[in-house]
């Protein structure tokens, strides 16, 4: 993130050095490392609930996915009861075939 060298650090420490003082300079280097990890453990909270955002998202689609999937077999499902509906009342119409009675293929008047 920030490339901040060896040199650039202790030029930073000697200036805070001589700005706050050498009695005040533990305190003040105290209250900057707790407010360096406040603000870190800030950051990570956003990084994960965004995370969780973008895993929430992805499921939602998903689900739609399933659903428009599942609304397609449905009404294909609508269309083969249909069809069969329509079947069995056009074979209610027909005449009735009892099994022992045949009727012959070929006509007997040639005897």
């Amino acid at each position: 993130m920030f490339e901040v060298g060896f040199s650039e650090l202790c030029m930073v420490a000697l200036v805070a050095l001589l700005v706050i003082g050498p009695e005040r300079l533990p305190k003040v280097a105290r209250l900057a490392g707790f407010w360096l990890g406040k603000a870190r453990s800030t950051v990570n909270q956003v990084k994960s609930e965004i995370r969780a955002e973008l895993h929430a998202e992805e499921m939602r689609q998903m689900l739609e996915q399933q659903q428009a999937e599942f609304n397609t077999i449905h009404q294909t499902l609508d269309e083969v009861k249909e069809v069969m509906q329509d079947a069995q009342a056009s074979a209610a119409g027909l005449p009735a075939q009892v099994p022992g009675e045949t009727k012959p293929a070929v006509s007997n008047e040639q005897e």
